[in-house]
């Protein structure tokens, strides 16, 4: 089993930046998929990014390909997702998630959640 608990939200002006992070525990974090999802108000949670175990591939929402990114770093435990070009859009409840099967499919695991707002 794993824990999550990510942090680095915040109030954000449009245009501006944010880096969120995500610490797991456990020894295993490397044998992890990991992923970022957001839920924004009113709306059901969506999937925004997602990285391999190694970290050498990355898969993004269309709606953030270009302005975000995903990275993780399997020494520290950590996922990171580096937000740029922000919108009052990218308003949400950010979430980082792990998927112990390695197919993509099976997000077990899930942290708390961190707010972001962006205002315009």
């Amino acid at each position: 089993q794993v824990q999550l608990v990510e942090s680095g939200g915040g109030l954000v002006q449009a245009g501006g930046s944010l880096r969120l992070s995500c610490a797991a525990s456990g020894r295993i974090f490397s044998s992890y998929i990991m992923g970022w999802f957001r839920q924004r108000p009113g709306k059901e949670r969506e999937f925004v990014a997602r990285i391999n175990r190694s970290g050498g591939s990355t898969y993004y929402a269309d709606s953030v390909k270009g302005r975000f990114a995903i990275s993780r770093d399997n020494i520290k435990n950590t996922v990171y997702l580096q937000m740029n070009s922000l919108k009052p859009e990218d308003t949400a409840i950010y979430y980082c998630a792990a998927d112990p099967s390695g197919t993509y499919s099976y997000f077990d695991y899930w942290g708390q959640g961190t707010q972001v707002t962006v205002s315009s």
